[in-house]
Parts: C-alpha cells; sequence; structure tokens
C-alpha cells in the first residue's frame, strides 16, 4: 500500500496540538506596604500605607499621615527691617497659628481595567475614612514695644504670640518687625479631635507587580468638633470647623507574600 506524501503531510496538520495562550495577570500578592506624599489645594501630606491584598484588583488598606495645612487667605510678606544684629524673618498677618494634621483611616482600592502584561497602567478608585486631630502651633512675631525708663522712651522687641492682653499690638502692622522663627510654639501645641474622609481615582504602573506605583487624584474632607483658629477673626474673615480639599497623590510601595 502506497501513501502519497501530500497525505502525510495533510496528517501531520490534522494532529499538530493547538497552543494555548495563557493570559497572565501577574502574582497575586496578599500585603502590600506603600509611602505615599500628597499635594493638596493648601498644603502637604506625608503617609503610610499598610494593605491587605484581598484579590488580585482588590485591596484594604490602613493609612496613616502628618501633613500641613494653611489657610487660601494668608499672605506672608517680610518687611525686610535690619536691627542690630538680627534681619526681619517673614510672617503672615493676622496669623494665630499654624495647623498641622495627625491623620488615620481604613480603606478600599480597586482596580477596573485588568491588565494581561505584568506592565502597564491600571485605572482604579480608592476611599477611605478615619480619625483626624488638629495641632496647633502658635504663631509667634518679634512686636515692637516703647517703655519709660528714667523718663526716656525706649524700644523693644519681643517674641510673643497672641492673646487677649496684647491683641491691639500683635494687630497693630505698624508694631510687627517680623516673624518670630518655626522653632518657637512648639511646646505650646494644642489638639482637637475629628474626622477625615477620602476618595479619588487612581493611576497604578504594573498593578500585579511586586511593586506599588501609583498616582492619585481625588477629594478630601476634614471635620472637627469646633472652629480651628488659624486667622484673627474680624468681620471679614471668620475660620471654620472644617476643610475640603482637591489632592494629588505619589505613592511608593511594595507587595509581598
Amino acid at each position: 500500500m502506497m501513501v502519497s506524501l501530500p497525505e502525510v503531510i495533510q496528517a501531520q496538520t490534522t494532529f499538530q496540538p493547538k497552543q494555548i495562550e495563557f493570559d497572565w495577570k501577574g502574582i497575586v500578592y496578599r500585603y502590600e506596604k506603600a509611602f505615599d506624599f500628597s499635594l493638596h489645594t493648601n498644603g502637604f501630606i506625608i503617609g503610610y500605607n499598610s494593605g491587605r491584598i484581598l484579590t488580585y484588583n482588590k485591596t484594604r488598606y490602613y493609612h496613616f499621615s502628618i501633613g500641613y495645612m494653611g489657610d487660601p487667605r494668608e499672605r506672608r510678606q517680610n518687611k525686610n527691617i535690619p536691627l542690630a544684629n538680627m534681619t526681619s524673618k517673614s510672617f503672615s498677618y493676622g496669623k494665630l497659628n499654624s495647623l498641622y494634621m495627625l491623620r488615620a483611616g481604613i480603606g478600599r482600592k480597586k482596580y477596573l481595567s485588568e491588565k494581561a502584561k505584568r506592565k502597564g497602567i491600571a485605572l482604579g478608585y480608592s476611599y477611605e475614612v478615619g480619625p483626624a486631630i488638629a495641632m496647633l502651633k502658635p504663631n509667634y512675631l518679634y512686636l515692637l514695644f516703647s517703655e519709660n525708663q528714667n523718663g526716656t522712651l525706649v524700644d523693644e522687641l519681643r517674641a510673643e504670640r497672641y492673646s487677649s492682653e496684647n491683641a491691639d499690638v500683635f494687630l497693630d502692622y505698624n508694631r510687627i518687625y517680623g516673624g518670630g522663627g518655626f522653632t518657637r510654639g512648639w511646646k505650646e501645641l494644642t489638639f482637637t479631635p475629628g474626622l477625615q474622609a477620602r476618595g479619588g481615582i487612581l493611576f497604578s504602573l504594573g498593578a500585579y507587580d511586586k511593586y506599588v506605583k501609583m498616582i492619585e487624584v481625588g477629594i478630601m474632607a476634614d471635620l472637627f468638633i469646633k472652629k480651628i483658629s488659624i486667622l484673627a477673626e474680624t468681620e471679614a474673615v471668620s475660620n471654620k470647623p472644617y476643610f475640603i480639599n482637591l489632592y494629588l497623590t505619589l505613592q511608593l510601595g511594595a507587595r509581598r507574600n
């Protein structure tokens, strides 16, 4: 019995197994830890996140951070007045306190887009809620006082924080020499408790890879039990117990099992 060459080739072609194409999504890690740096419309935040990866695209995380919150009505200036061995420092007129924030929260993030490759940008969202503490550091100014010494008026500079006793001097622009410096006031911190929440859209490079590389944009809110006194209140200026800001976050870290 003779079999022609074309028939042999056809038989080989018919019985050749088909290659299976695998859809690799990368390793599903169990834990995720990352540091982040955020800029928002009135300040900045430095944070740390510790997460538990529930599925390949869902993570529950705990967030801890410290940050600075300014007031958009602040106007920093410097009179540039040399005096003896001193030069005036910049200050914000009417500013009573500098506001620093401690935040903690529990949140979730979810990726909406699946990537067949381990590299690529995945789109997702995140949200969190938790406690917040407002830390107010008194703002010191060098103020000009005139004292009568033996019938002669002598000018004297004093670094003072705002009080009801010196309010007329502290808020008198002509008697302000300059700022009292960053280091003053740390031993006089006051604390106000509150709540914080945030939610945003995230863009992750290599979302299923070992390393966390993510950018997030969103909106954040802080609410406290009373007004936070940043500026001296007048008919035109009033402090408030809440802050709402837009933010941009860069997050870097690693995943592991």
